[in-house]
């Protein structure tokens, strides 16, 4: 699995606080060629994974060509964890006026500075909304109250030096991802909630919210509201078929790592799903993860340093152990074994299938039949899952599938086990074997999985 080349080292011991550090992180994605500055927000809501999700895909799998592209994924991290609108009420009406006592204080002040840049010339808020937005009434989900599968602007036009066209745009965001829906109900509209009015109630709250406070910035900013009636993946591809169509009216070039559907969202989400501590001594791959995962080698005292492949992964001190979320959902608990680490070696030689190589630790290999890790003069080997009677060393001795208890494994599927190795009672580090099943671990084609998705909860990256 491809981690991100730069991404932070978040810091907690294992006897922190329950949420730990969660404070959220802004990903430059800058081309270092001229265009607009870009700034996407997702996450203010911990309830709305489509847009935390996508935003989060932003990071991880987009390259920008041209201009820059700023993202938060996770601005409220904590209410992501929780699932919740707002652990302290609703972030999001608290951009007017917030008294200095207020837990989110700080975070607001902080996101407010990066609106504020000079550098950053639109914003782009992602959210989900219950329902479907529609002009005029047409069923109780589908009517102009609903907010969701709509693109949100405060007033037609803004003061700003570039984009200030908000209604000519989100008609052009509008029209762009209509051009692809999966069926006729998942439609877009553009809602104007004409804010600066201050007229009805809907614009008296509006008034409190992110994108008010950025057109009074002079920064062009628009809602973009996935609908809660979708799965999540769902959501988050409509939200990138919505933010593309953006990008290339602001004139952002692009690419992204793959071809743009639902099944592929939801794809590219779980291939982020992986956590490395320590400089990569310890590797877990965490698609499909065992609810609990035990005996995971830590160092000993000292805070634990993770890194993780998404944004959105974050691990939470709970009693002794520390649990692993992706936004909304708890995918394991981990149960540290605290040990002593052993920095001489970085890598151990290993035959797979026949084929001698040296493999470095933090890595995951392939293996059709079996594997064996070399002897060491001054190292032993510990394959989780593997026991025989009387063999304390595990080096030099081929190991298939077979011999391995599916209990041990790290994933439900009982195809990726551990292969640890030790100086005395020294870790060293950490690989993982994937058994490699006939067809890849995301098995479903594109139809079979679209099947899914459209069956809520069947498969579920967020609430």
């Amino acid at each position: 699995m491809r981690l991100l080349t730069a991404l932070l080292v978040l810091l907690f011991a294992a006897t922190a606080a329950p949420c730990g550090n969660l404070d959220f992180t802004l990903h430059k994605l800058d081309s270092g060629r001229p265009g607009p500055t870009i700034l996407v927000i997702g996450g203010i809501q911990g309830d709305e994974p489509g847009g935390f999700s996508a935003a989060a895909l932003l990071v991880s799998h987009y390259k920008i060509n041209s201009g820059a592209v700023w993202v938060v994924p996770n601005l409220n991290f904590l209410s992501i964890i929780r699932s919740s609108r707002g652990v302290y009420g609703d972030m999001n009406r608290k951009f007017a006026d917030l008294d200095p006592g207020d837990p989110e204080y700080a975070a607001v002040q902080k996101i407010k500075a990066i609106i504020r840049d000079e550098k950053v010339d639109a914003v782009l808020h992602l959210h989900d909304g219950w329902g479907y937005y529609s002009p005029t009434v047409v069923s109780e989900w589908q009517n102009p109250l609903r907010w969701g599968q709509s693109v949100i602007i405060d007033q037609d036009s803004a003061a700003a030096p570039r984009f200030g066209n908000l209604l000519e745009l989100a008609g052009r965001a509008v029209a762009a991802a209509n051009e692809h829906l999966y069926e006729p109900l998942h439609a877009y509209h553009v809602k104007n909630t004409h804010t600066k009015d201050l007229s009805s109630e809907t614009a008296k709250e509006m008034a409190k919210t992110l994108t008010y406070f950025a057109i009074g910035q002079g920064k062009p900013a628009f809602g973009i509201e996935g609908s809660k009636n979708l799965p999540p993946p769902m959501r988050s591809y409509y939200h990138l078929r919505v933010i593309e169509s953006f990008f290339k009216s602001f004139g952002l070039d692009f690419e992204r790592t793959f071809e743009l559907g639902a099944p592929q969202v939801a794809e590219a989400l779980q291939q982020n799903m992986a956590v490395s501590f320590f400089g990569d001594k310890v590797f877990l791959d965490l698609r499909n993860a065992r609810e609990r995962l035990r005996f995971i080698p830590l160092k000993k005292d000292s805070a634990v340093e993770y890194r993780p492949s998404s944004p959105i992964l974050a691990l939470v001190s709970a009693d002794k152990s520390l649990k692993v979320y992706f936004g909304n959902t708890n995918v394991t608990e981990l149960d540290p074994q605290f040990v002593e680490f052993d920095a001489s070696l970085a890598a151990v030689p290993m035959d797979i299938d026949g084929a001698r190589r040296e493999v470095p630790f933090g890595r995951v290999v392939d293996v059709r039949q079996g594997f064996s890790v070399g002897k060491g003069a001054d190292y032993r080997v510990n394959v989780i899952g593997f026991s025989k009677p009387g063999l304390t060393d595990e080096a030099d001795t081929v190991i298939g599938r077979g011999e391995l208890k599916k209990e041990f494994s790290v994933d439900k599927a009982g195809l990726v086990y551990r292969v640890e190795v030790y100086r005395g009672e020294k870790f060293c580090g950490m690989i993982l074997a994937n058994f490699v099943a006939d067809a890849p671990r995301l098995a479903a084609t594109d139809d079979k999985l679209l099947r899914k998705l459209k069956k809520t909860g069947e498969i579920t990256l967020g609430r």
